[in-house]
């Protein structure tokens, strides 16, 4: 009995110890008119982004009365919801994609060093807390923050890093990057495949 308490207290920590390293945004908050017998009843929708800084993100909706309410209902239902996404170098993409949800098309670029975060928006909220420091993001058709949002996580979860290609093709990640551009050996494209 000692032992589970003690590992429920282990568990519990270990969760304390995951929330306190993720980041929290809030994206949108909309307020919400009901119109009811006795006028309007207003109520907000929050739209919460979160993530590890490390290759995790997630979002999350809430709607209350009170906007903290909401705001935490958001962020408990975003940190339900991670995904998790590849990083070359722990600062960027492997490779470009596009993410498409409903009108709301997004296009995001893996870029060189020193680049920044170039994106607008709620986009640029989920690429800062996935923890990615160079990247071009361009969004097209809808300005919805949801549908950009879930568009960019549309185009996130296509991402894959040559160590996944590799296993998926039964290769070795050598064999899948090849010689770079720049010269640089297999081995060399290798150990950058491994971020």
């Amino acid at each position: 009995m000692a032992r589970r308490n003690e590992e429920r207290g282990d568990r519990r920590n270990r969760e304390e110890e995951r929330d306190s390293e993720i980041v929290e945004k809030l994206v949108h908050i909309n307020r919400v008119a009901a119109t009811v017998k006795g006028g309007r009843r207003f109520s907000f929708a929050a739209l919460m982004v979160v993530g590890d800084q490390k290759g995790r993100v997630g979002f999350g909706h809430g709607k209350a009365r009170e906007v903290p309410e909401a705001i935490r209902k958001a962020t408990e239902e975003a940190k339900k919801s991670m995904i998790r996404v590849p990083l070359r170098e722990s600062r960027t993409l492997h490779h470009d994609g596009n993410g498409r949800w409903g009108a709301g098309k997004v296009m995001v670029r893996a870029a060189p060093a020193g680049t920044g975060v170039i994106a607008g928006g709620p986009m640029r909220a989920v690429l800062e807390t996935l923890g990615v420091q160079d990247v071009v993001g361009k969004s097209v058709g809808s300005s919805n923050p949801y549908n950009m949002v879930r568009a960019t996580f549309e185009a996130l979860k296509a991402q894959s890093s040559p160590r996944q290609v590799a296993a998926k093709r039964g290769k070795k990640v050598s064999d899948v990057i090849g010689r770079r551009a720049d010269g640089a050996s297999a081995a060399a494209a290798a150990a950058d495949a491994e971020g």
